[in-house]
């Protein structure tokens, strides 16, 4: 059965990368949620896509330049205030100790790719053992260094990379990263890819997988999972599918 994870969590209906967002992924059925991680001038990994907070939230700043109590003093509601009033970018360690008393996979993107914060890989591997989530968490990034850095830290834990273009036989390349799995946008894939990775041993989970046509289709492909910005609807069609 493909697994649903959401993409910072509920991102089509709620703020993205929040408490709130991943709440309602839970409440929607999904397996896992996606997410995205900087860390603060004072060291805090903390759940937010861009190096910035003035896309998603009422200041503006550098992630890297801002300390944890400063960044949560704004509002990260975003587009979706009117909805559900003022939330907050949540720490890491915050979303861990809400996900301990859930059954939920946790796919967490290291956003390394232009800064590299130095460090970045051993404070995550350090939380997520001192939490005991191996077995839960995929790390992936479009900085594959960074990824094969982590595998060497802890090769008990997933790891994914990410890719936006064209990719020659990307499992080959999966395995050379000592990688479970491939996480490719959806607009470079075809049901040869899909096929092929699954059937060499890569689980194949795209990203960000939203109309129902494409939803529907790697459903018929078992692809192994979807990352979408709406779980609900892809836990109703799959539902509908299983019938």
């Amino acid at each position: 059965m493909t697994q649903i994870y959401a993409h910072r969590g509920s991102a089509g209906t709620h703020p993205e990368n929040t408490m709130l967002s991943f709440q309602e992924a839970l409440k929607s059925g999904a397996d896992g949620i996606e997410m995205d991680v900087h860390l603060t001038k004072d060291g805090h990994l903390v759940i937010i896509h861009d190096e910035t907070i003035d896309r998603t939230t009422t200041g503006k700043g550098i992630v890297r330049e801002m300390t944890l109590k400063e960044i949560q003093t704004y509002d990260a509601s975003h587009k979706f205030s009117a909805d559900y009033g003022r939330t907050s970018i949540p720490s890491l360690e915050e979303f861990f100790s809400w996900m301990r008393d859930t059954t939920l996979l946790c796919n967490i993107e290291l956003k390394n790719g232009g800064y590299r914060y130095p460090g970045m890989e051993e404070k995550l591997i350090g939380m997520i053992k001192s939490f005991g989530f191996e077995k839960r968490m995929i790390l992936s990034s479009f900085n594959h260094y960074s990824l094969v850095h982590c595998y060497s830290l802890a090769p008990e834990i997933e790891i994914a990379p990410l890719y936006s273009n064209g990719l020659y036989m990307p499992w080959v390349y999966a395995k050379a990263l000592r990688a479970a799995a491939i996480h490719p946008s959806i607009k470079t894939i075809n049901d040869e890819i899909v096929l092929e990775s699954m059937n060499a041993g890569v689980a194949v989970r795209p990203y960000t997988v939203n109309t129902d046509g494409q939803i529907r289709k790697l459903f018929a492909l078992n692809c192994s999972a979807i990352i979408t910005d709406f779980p609900e609807r892809a836990v109703k069609l799959r539902n509908t599918y299983k019938q």
